[in-house]
């Protein structure tokens, strides 16, 4: 038959499977094309649910209460799993959709008696159960009368009627929903014939196949059963009670017994039932997308929110699904950073917490009695570039009329209507512009003890923080714009993260992970993160404060930690500093991208590690090639450690603290004095 050749896609066709690699149906990439579409899903779902403030969000279960649907992504991650002729972006869109029909029409907990003629639908007096007169709810009715195989096909038909109604007037999710169904169906043929049976029950009623035409894979009785039961399936996406699809579902029951789709007796008894039950719902999950809402009884009840529970019980388990969901989402927010050999990561970019300037009085004095013992200067650092570059500020002034005289030609320029040309200032373009960016590195093991250290803990971050305060006093001093960014891998802070808050999140966070994504519960808690303490368009006077707390918290990490337990509420997030593992690639290239953006003709890129990047010394090294051929300087400083040497060809090893500071000064003056070495004065 022609439908099977319809359900394969042809060569030049758009497949899944081999447009998407591994990576990119990773939960954070779904959750990334979901947020894309996230606002059309919620108009659809309030449109639907005829509730104006109706609100849509992802968390760890499919479920709903009253005003809030909430979405499991790992089912639209199921879905990009399937081949079939369409892309992911439509994917996204129909199969939110889908999941939204199903959690917002779902209702199958009012209580009726099983109606009289239920107990002949399947036929012999002897083996009719007894109807109690008593109300229950239908999922009951259907298993009493028939066993878990009639609720299985009462899911089956039940989910296909929903969507046929809930998306009749979205005519391009219900095409793309149907390329994923034919795509999928002819996996069922080497399934038992019940399980085809329910499968192809479900399609026709979704009018992938025509009920009078099932499809050629099916076995022979089996497609004698669906055309038997043709008239039974073309009704019931009219239907408009779920109570009539379940006495559907026991007709259907009824055929396939008839023709010996299922083993003699096995709606009365409970254990083969499960078992049939169980391989029926396989096959269905093969084909449909499998929503909680209607995929089987258990999770239904608990897609419609009636897990039962304390007050406080409840309120937690809400905080942790929250928790991970915004994890998941400002990770799907974080930008892809592209590396020069083509491949790519995320990075999550955030200010640094705000909380640290709570620590600034403190960070100013270990600052001054780091500077002294160190042999840093504290006051003006800029000594004879200072000069140099208020030349260079003047430099490339015109006389006459630019310089603020009325040209000779005003009446020219008024009758061309060029009135800004009376007054006219320009520049020769020999004055050059500055741009300096100071990438430190924020891992655990920056403030870690060295046997050569003469403090009693790690100086690591805290000489690299006190070098970038004094550049960044350099730079400021010498009217050059500069960003000052710390880069670490652990859960990401907040900028209004306080120790309380950070590490309540984490741990909510992490514990949800766990439980809904198993095994990468850690690379979702755990991200590459590059917090900007001083960005370019921020003023040094704004920053100046969160550097001073967080040069504190590096040169007093215990004392730091001490303040943190004591009174984590009003306290920074300290724990933030977590692990060794940076990715330090990614965080280069991002950097100079914000680099390169200010449009300055000399652009210094400063990165300060003790270590390497733990993804690639070659990405790595890739990346501060292409970044120097993009007309930056990169300098590397290795902080006890000289395997810097291998990724960056302009670099310096230092083993003290005061020679860090010192490298970081002299380079940063090296590269601005050459910078002006050339310039001519502009011609008179």
């Amino acid at each position: 038959m022609r439908h099977n050749e319809e359900v394969m896609p042809s060569r030049s066709a758009t497949v899944l499977r081999r447009l998407l690699s591994p990576q990119e149906t990773e939960i954070e990439e779904v959750v990334s094309r979901y947020q894309k579409v996230a606002p059309a899903i919620t108009r659809f779902a309030r449109t639907l649910s005829a509730d104006p403030d109706l609100n849509v969000r992802l968390g760890s279960f499919s479920h709903t209460v009253p005003g809030e649907v909430v979405c499991d992504p790992r089912l639209f991650q199921a879905a990009y799993q399937r081949r079939a002729p369409v892309t992911p972006e439509e994917v996204a869109v129909a199969s939110a959709f889908h999941e939204v029909v199903h959690l917002i029409s779902s209702q199958f907990d009012e209580e009726r008696p099983i109606p009289a003629h239920w107990a002949v639908l399947l036929g012999e007096d002897s083996a009719r159960p007894h109807l109690d007169p008593d109300p229950v709810d239908l999922l009951a009715a259907v298993e009493k009368i028939g066993g878990e195989v009639a609720v299985m096909l009462f899911f089956a038909l039940e989910d296909a009627r929903q969507e046929q109604r809930g998306l009749a007037n979205y005519p391009g999710a219900r095409s793309i929903l149907d390329d994923l169904y034919r795509a999928a169906a002819p996996s069922v043929k080497s399934e038992p014939p019940i399980s085809q049976f329910a499968t192809a029950a479900f399609l026709a009623v979704t009018n992938s196949y025509p009920a009078h035409q099932p499809p050629d894979f099916l076995e022979g009785d089996v497609q004698t059963a669906v055309n038997e039961a043709s008239d039974v399936l073309s009704e019931i996406a009219a239907l408009e009670d779920p109570w009539e699809v379940g006495e559907a579902a026991l007709v259907l029951l009824r055929i396939a017994i008839d023709h010996r789709l299922l083993p003699p007796g096995t709606p009365r008894e409970s254990v083969a039932s499960k078992a049939v039950a169980d391989k029926v719902a396989q096959a269905l999950d093969m084909v449909r997308l499998p929503s909680p809402a209607v995929a089987a009884a258990d999770s239904y009840r608990q897609a419609i929110g009636a897990r039962r529970g304390t007050a406080q019980q409840t309120r937690l388990a809400r905080d942790t699904d929250r928790s991970t969901t915004d994890q998941l989402l400002r990770i799907g927010a974080a930008p892809v950073i592209h590396l020069p050999n083509g491949q790519s990561g995320r990075l999550v970019i955030s200010p640094a917490p705000t909380t640290f300037s709570r620590f600034a009085q403190k960070g100013r004095e270990a600052y001054r009695e780091a500077a002294h013992q160190w042999g840093v200067t504290p006051r003006r650092v800029s000594g004879e570039l200072f000069h140099l570059f208020a030349a260079n500020q003047r430099r490339g002034l015109r006389s006459g009329f630019d310089q603020g005289d009325v040209s000779p030609y005003s009446a020219l320029f008024i009758g061309a209507g060029l009135y800004q040309r009376l007054y006219e200032r320009r520049h020769f373009p020999t004055r050059r512009r500055y741009a300096v960016s100071l990438l430190v590195d924020g891992s655990a093991s920056m403030l870690q003890s060295r046997s050569n250290s003469r403090l009693r803990t790690g100086w690591g971050m805290a000489a690299a923080l006190l070098g970038a305060w004094t550049v960044a006093r350099l730079c400021h001093e010498l009217q050059i714009d500069f960003e000052v960014s710390i880069f670490n891998r652990s859960f990401a802070a907040r900028e209004h993260d306080t120790e309380w808050t950070y590490t309540r999140s984490l741990s909510q966070s992490t514990a949800g992970l766990r439980a809904s994504h198993g095994t990468s519960a850690d690379r979702l808690a755990t991200t590459v993160n590059h917090y900007l303490i001083k960005p370019f368009d921020t003023r040094w006077s704004d920053a100046e404060g969160l550097l001073a707390g967080m040069l504190w918290t590096a040169f007093a990490p215990r004392e730091a930690l001490r303040l943190a337990s004591r009174d984590p509420r009003s306290t920074p997030p300290v724990s933030m500093f977590d692990k060794a593992a940076n990715v330090d690639e990614l965080n280069v290239i991002h950097a100079a991208e914000r680099l390169a953006t200010q449009g300055a003709e000399t652009r210094l890129l400063m990165v300060l590690a003790d270590g390497m990047t733990r993804g690639s010394v070659r990405n790595l090294a890739n990346a501060v090639d292409a970044v120097e051929r993009g007309g930056a300087t990169v300098l590397g400083i290795g902080i006890g450690d000289d395997t810097v040497a291998a990724a960056y060809p302009r670099h310096q090893v230092v083993h003290h603290p005061e020679d860090l500071t010192r490298a970081m000064v002299a380079g940063t003056k090296d590269l601005l004095r050459r910078s002006l070495v050339g310039l001519k004065a502009p011609a008179a």
